[in-house]
């Protein structure tokens, strides 16, 4: 799995658990719409750490939380 994809899965993973939508995470974290959409699905190919970082604001953790997944073990990413 690429990279962009395994951090449009946490995000979408994350907010599941939270019961937030897309919209609530634009009000929480202060990012436009469009880029919370974007990275969601998967239209960057790569995606700035401060993006992640305001999204992990929006929804209350922080960027080692962010990371702790196995979506993001070396063996499931490719390089």
């Amino acid at each position: 799995m690429q990279l962009n994809e395994a951090i449009s899965k946490r995000i979408t993973e994350l907010l599941q658990e939270r019961g937030m939508t897309q919209y609530q995470l634009f009000v929480k974290s202060g990012l436009p719409k469009s880029t919370i959409n974007s990275v969601v699905n998967c239209l960057y190919d790569s995606v700035k750490l401060r993006v992640i970082h305001e999204m992990c604001q929006g929804l209350g953790i922080d960027l080692p939380e962010f990371f702790n997944s196995p979506l993001f073990d070396e063996d499931n990413l490719e390089p």
